[in-house]
């Protein structure tokens, strides 16, 4: 999308005077992603094969962005804020945090941004969701919540920072504190309301959960540990539960007899209600292999149905040059 179709409107962007630090030289660790993914691969259905977003430079070459701007990424262009454009490549996915790592080919010529405390950020704080693309590309905004989100594709991470007003680009934007360090990097754009009023939020996920994993994403491409168990389902949930929306192709519940539109009603003898329950009771079976056994509503009834759930990772195209 070229750059002029999406500037932030002027009272949005935020204000140098209202900012403790340099907003041009912070906005200026912030990076532009285009990446090309093979048709053949895993996520091109779902994902494309041309994806556009952003990430924030954190160590020497090293980009932190949005994990799924690069998985199974065949090609990558990173563009600092001179326009200049070097290739990357794909470093590393979490598919636990939803983080990804994409190592400069080449100099960026772009200081790292310094992480900053995301667990003593409190509801209130002004922070500012920059993208690519300097001020313009920037929207002065406040945290409004921090809680656990629960997504459709088996993914649950308990403290998701939310921001309002909404960046209208924001996979992989860098959310900065008050004190111009990196928080966070933004997941989703979700909507909140009822009744004709409706509040666009983005769900960033917090650096502190970085941390931890860091080293092993750098080294191993991914976190060393045994991986979740997983099934291959996209979930929904509503007011009667837990029901299939789709399943991955070939994944382990579409092989195990599994269908869209059954509904969840309970995890290895465990009742769940809601999105976060069904996670946390899939992975609490075990490692990757493992059996998870389901409770499955239809409309004649109930039926029990065993999975082997599979590591996520085997289904995927791995980065050539790790």
């Amino acid at each position: 999308m070229a750059k002029d179709e999406w500037d932030i409107p002027e009272h949005l962007q935020p204000d140098p005077t209202e900012w403790s630090f340099d907003i041009e030289d912070a906005l200026g660790k912030v990076v532009g992603l285009r990446t090309q993914v093979p048709a053949d691969a895993f996520t091109a259905r779902v994902l494309g094969t041309e994806r556009e977003g952003s990430g924030v430079v954190i160590r020497d070459g090293l980009v932190l962005t949005v994990g799924y701007l690069v998985t199974e990424a065949e090609g990558i262009w990173i563009t600092n804020a001179d326009g200049r454009a070097v290739q990357g490549h794909t470093l590393a996915v979490d598919q636990e945090t939803g983080f990804g790592l994409v190592q400069a080919l080449g100099k960026l010529g772009v200081t790292p941004i310094e992480l900053g405390d995301s667990e003593a950020l409190r509801i209130g704080a002004p922070v500012m969701l920059a993208a690519a693309g300097g001020r313009s590309h920037a929207v002065s905004a406040k945290l409004v919540a921090r809680q656990p989100f629960a997504g459709y594709w088996e993914y649950l991470i308990d403290d998701a920072l939310f921001t309002a007003p909404a960046h209208p680009s924001w996979g992989g934007a860098g959310l900065l504190g008050p004190d111009g360090k990196l928080m966070g990097i933004g997941s989703l754009i979700l909507q909140q309301g009822e009744e004709g009023r409706r509040l666009d939020l983005n769900m960033v996920i917090p650096v502190h959960r970085l941390s931890p994993v860091l080293n092993d994403l750098v080294t191993y491409g991914r976190v060393n540990r045994p991986a979740r168990p997983w099934l291959g389902l996209y979930a929904t949930e509503d007011e009667e539960g837990v029901a299939i929306a789709s399943l991955a192709p070939g994944g382990p519940a579409e092989n195990s007899g599994v269908r869209s539109g059954d509904r969840v009603l309970a995890v290895d003898g465990a009742v769940v209600t809601d999105l976060a329950e069904l996670w946390r009771a899939v992975w609490a079976c075990g490692e990757a292999g493992a059996t998870v056994k389901l409770k499955l509503g239809r409309a004649r009834g109930s039926r029990d149905v065993a999975v082997v759930s599979a590591d996520r990772m085997s289904f995927l195209k791995h980065p050539r040059m790790h």
